[in-house]
């Protein structure tokens, strides 16, 4: 997909882009107990700089303020006030400011098999569902209730946050979505990568270096390097980085401690967890544990107009740099 253009707007927009004091960063990542299968991002980010990483649930931005700039799928990608950016699971991409000011946006992660029920249901889809497009400019509508979602999960109303989703996805599906085209993996060098990468997980907290990785799956480390990023989209240690946060998340939402969660997926100490969760994540892995409590939900930089559930936790970020 070539890259699109974005209508370039001020932070501090309509959609509640501005949160805090001028020029401070704030992000929310919290999980409403009563809508499983559903995580919910708030943020606004100036410095923030994503590196390039995957998510194994959909991703559902609507850009509320300045612009977002993405690489995905070998292209950069630009979106403004009043745009929509849609991803499916496991797809590489980053994120970072297109624009001095930053960007400020509401993002749904609903995990696929929501996006699968909705597709069945709306538009009698047996197997997978994906989006074909990336960026939408000019669709209000859904923009609307997406935002729409977020302010109705942010005050606690379960009904209607549960209602307009559905509504939200079954409209993306029917304009935008179509079945997954199937992976192929009939190559010797799929089948490398494929293995490759189970190996990877199934060592995670001692990986084997790439050359002892290549002779026990009886192919050269460059060859596998190339099979490998043709496969998973990035090499292998990037993608062992991005597999261990999507682990630790699994143990935070579980309850385990960010320094025990962060030698069992193999990180040096805490500060090294935190440093590339956050990168990944976009908050800190204390402040996403916080979040997906039950009946808690973090806020940093309550955004206006929206009060803070009972028990809400705050955390401003650290200027953008990871921590």
């Amino acid at each position: 997909m070539s890259s699109a253009g974005s209508r370039n707007g001020a932070a501090g927009g309509p959609g509640g882009g501005r949160t805090g004091r001028v020029g401070a960063e704030s992000a929310r990542y919290w999980q409403h107990p009563e809508l499983p299968g559903l995580d919910l991002l708030r943020a606004r980010y100036i410095r923030k700089n994503f590196v390039p990483h995957t998510h194994d649930t959909f991703v559902l931005a609507a850009i509320t303020a300045g612009v977002e700039e993405f690489r995905h799928g070998g292209d950069t990608l630009r979106v403004g006030p009043g745009g929509l950016a849609l991803l499916n699971p496991d797809v590489p991409h980053t994120g970072h400011a297109g624009v001095p000011e930053g960007w400020a946006y509401q993002v749904l992660y609903p995990a696929p098999e929501l996006i699968q029920d909705i597709a069945a249901q709306t538009l009698a889809l047996r197997g997978s569902a994906a989006f074909q497009e990336v960026i939408i400019e000019d669709d209000p509508r859904s923009h609307r209730l997406l935002t729409e979602v977020h302010r109705a999960a942010e005050v606690g109303n379960a009904l209607a946050a549960d209602s307009l989703l559905r509504i939200a996805l079954a409209g993306l599906l029917r304009r935008y979505g179509a079945p997954a085209a199937p992976r192929s993996v009939s190559s010797a060098g799929a089948r490398t990568a494929l293995r490759a990468r189970e190996l990877l997980e199934e060592r995670m907290a001692d990986p084997p270096s790439l050359d002892r990785l290549a002779a026990e799956l009886g192919t050269g480390p460059f060859a596998l390097l190339r099979a490998f990023r043709e496969i998973h989209g990035m090499p292998p240690h990037t993608w062992l980085t991005n597999a261990r946060v999507r682990r630790a998340r699994l143990l935070l939402d579980a309850g385990s401690a960010p320094a025990e969660v962060a030698v069992a997926v193999g990180f040096t100490d805490q500060p090294h967890l935190n440093r590339h969760f956050t990168r990944i994540v976009g908050v800190p892995p204390g402040a996403y544990r916080r979040g997906r409590a039950p009946g808690r939900t973090v806020t940093t930089n309550q955004a206006p107009g929206v009060e803070p559930r009972p028990g809400a936790r705050t955390y401003k970020t650290a200027g953008g740099r990871a921590p």
